[in-house]
């Protein structure tokens, strides 16, 4: 069998179960999917809302990351919830800071 032949049979199979590449690694942050299966800019968002006490989502920056802005309404909507975990429960790994930062 050529390897196109193989390629699409496994092509055929995945479509017909449902299967997406993308959901595997489908993760949200406060109901805002996360994009890449990276959640660290929802949850820096999120820490620096808390940190500046934001109240209202209105104060959330418009300028930056959407990820960024979306962490801070996170944060509006519910700010009881864990910076270190998304939706699902699992950890978020935080961007390794270099020796200068």
């Amino acid at each position: 069998m050529s390897y196109r032949a193989v390629l699409g049979l496994v092509i055929g199979v995945a479509a017909f179960a449902g299967w997406e590449p993308s959901a595997a690694n489908a993760r949200s942050f406060g109901g805002f999917e996360c994009p890449s299966g990276d959640c660290s800019g929802h949850a820096a968002g999120f820490r620096w809302a808390r940190d500046h006490a934001i109240e209202d989502a209105g104060e959330c920056p418009e300028d930056g990351s959407n990820s960024f802005r979306e962490g801070c309404l996170a944060y509006v909507e519910d700010p009881e919830r864990d910076a270190d975990l998304d939706d699902d429960g699992k950890p978020i790994e935080q961007p390794v800071k270099s020796m200068g930062d």
